[in-house]
């Protein structure tokens, strides 16, 4: 059968949406080339799907294609120490529904105590137990809770992810600091918990320098150069990370504010208490991204993957998504996410949800657009597909203003999948080489009810409905 193909020309690049600095801002304007008559092979590796590795606390096994992660709150979530609860009783739908981790916000006591959010950490050891900065629970609830949350997500085979925030806190006294010549909020020497007390010395300016790479906000900026706060966080039995994982059970990280210290700060961290981990580096630059990852041995979020799909979805190039991610300089260190607490810019977010749920990378998905904004049932269903059929490699078939194919080359026997994106207002059809001969396919969103078969040179003609997108792979 005839293979009917377009040649279109290059099409000019338009700015991307703003950004909250200049340092996150895209880089540059550059012409996208469409992809026609040419497959693009965007990954090359063994196949191996995405691991956060296994929980010693639960019998954690990814699917074929994976993990999905759920970011379990937003920013200003309801007060009154309830969320926990809220949280705890989703679990099992999450579960179901093949979400393998929950990523919960900073769960230490903060200097507002049952109003923070927690990202103004005064006591690491104060998980709701302590009276202290006007409650003695947090906003989430109480540390009796918290450890119900954490066995309940055990139970269910989901892993748990402490969000750490050790930039700077918030909450101390005032005490006179030598180093700046007057007083400083830095005299933490009353934390209920009676661990880690800290002084002026911890926090710069002091005897290790005046600065390190950022600070955050005006508040007191921890020195991780100090040996105290090295053995505090990390160092000794009784560490923060060493009791977030050994007492609270915690199975890994989401480190804020990373632009605030080196990667090596994450590093150490990791290779002294194990566990997943993933860093906030609020950067659109894929070097930058990638550079951090490899030096902080950890994953990080996708921010360049976060903008392009924006700059597509939302400005009618799709083309874009030819361009670099994270995802696809090193797939097994990159977070993709389409909203989270800080950052909701895009619109079309079924189509975007989409792409991250058929693509290479650890997806996280946006409690709000899970329970209360988009289509669960639909969400769902992505879930499913990228647990049991996004695997392999990943190949670029066609891209133009409103279409995006790419495929997924399969692994160890699972044979992939071809996705199908169509930001268009009407129906459209492509035909596209599979890796699959002469066999049956169907679309796995259910959106399409074409049946067909690929041919002996496994071309095979598909079909995606206007402002959607379908998912194509063996009828088995």
């Amino acid at each position: 059968m005839k293979k009917i193909h377009f040649l279109l020309s290059l099409l000019a690049l338009g700015l991307v949406s703003s950004c909250q600095n200049n340092d996150e801002m895209i880089n540059e304007t550059q012409e996208k080339t469409e992809v026609h008559n040419k497959i693009v092979n965007v990954t090359n590796h063994d196949g191996r799907p995405f691991s956060t590795g296994t929980s010693p606390y639960a019998k954690f096994v990814a699917g074929p294609g994976g993990s999905v992660l759920m970011q379990g709150f937003y920013w200003d979530v309801p007060d009154g120490g309830n969320w926990w609860n809220t949280v705890k009783g989703k679990l099992t739908d999450w579960s179901n529904a093949g979400i393998g981790a929950v990523w919960l916000p900073p769960a230490s006591k903060a200097q507002n105590g049952a109003y923070s959010m927690g990202y103004d950490p005064t006591d690491y050891y104060d998980f709701g137990n302590y009276n202290q900065n006007g409650s003695v629970e947090t906003r989430f609830g109480s540390r009796a809770e918290l450890e119900s949350l954490i066995t309940k997500a055990h139970t269910e085979n989901m892993q748990v992810y402490a969000d750490i925030v050790i930039n700077h806190n918030s909450g101390g006294q005032s005490e006179y600091n030598p180093y700046v010549g007057s007083n400083t909020w830095t005299n933490f020497s009353g934390v209920a918990s009676g661990k880690f007390t800290r002084n002026y010395n911890d926090f710069y300016k002091n005897a290790y320098g005046n600065n390190d790479e950022g600070a955050f906000g005006g508040f007191p900026d921890l020195c991780h150069a100090n040996p105290y706060v090295q053995d505090w966080l990390w160092g000794r039995d009784d560490s923060v990370a060493k009791y977030y994982k050994n007492v609270m059970k915690f199975d890994g990280w989401r480190f804020d504010y990373v632009k605030g210290f080196g990667p090596w700060v994450v590093n150490t961290w990791n290779s002294n208490v194990g566990g997943f981990s993933v860093g906030e580096l609020w950067d659109s630059n894929v070097n930058t991204l990638e550079w951090w990852a490899n030096n902080a041995n950890s994953s990080v979020f996708d921010f360049a993957a976060y903008y392009k799909m924006d700059e597509a979805f939302d400005n009618g190039n799709l083309n874009v998504l030819n361009d670099d991610m994270m995802w696809k300089r090193n797939p097994y260190k990159a977070v993709t996410f389409v909203a989270n607490h800080d950052t909701d810019i895009i619109y079309n977010k079924m189509l975007a949800y989409a792409y991250i749920l058929t693509h290479e990378g650890y997806p996280t998905i946006f409690y709000r657009d899970y329970e209360e904004w988009l289509n669960k049932e639909r969400l769902n269903n992505l879930i499913w597909i990228h647990n049991n059929k996004a695997t392999g490699t990943t190949s670029i078939l066609y891209t133009d203003n409103d279409e995006y194919i790419a495929r997924r080359n399969g692994y160890n026997g699972n044979p992939g999948l071809v996705v199908y994106i169509n930001n268009s207002s009407s129906w459209q059809e492509r035909w596209i080489q599979t890796n699959w001969t002469s066999q049956q396919i169907k679309d796995f969103t259910g959106s399409s009810t074409w049946y067909p078969t690929t041919q002996s040179d496994k071309w095979v003609k598909i079909q995606c409905a206007p402002n959607s997108y379908s998912v194509w792979s063996l009828n088995q």
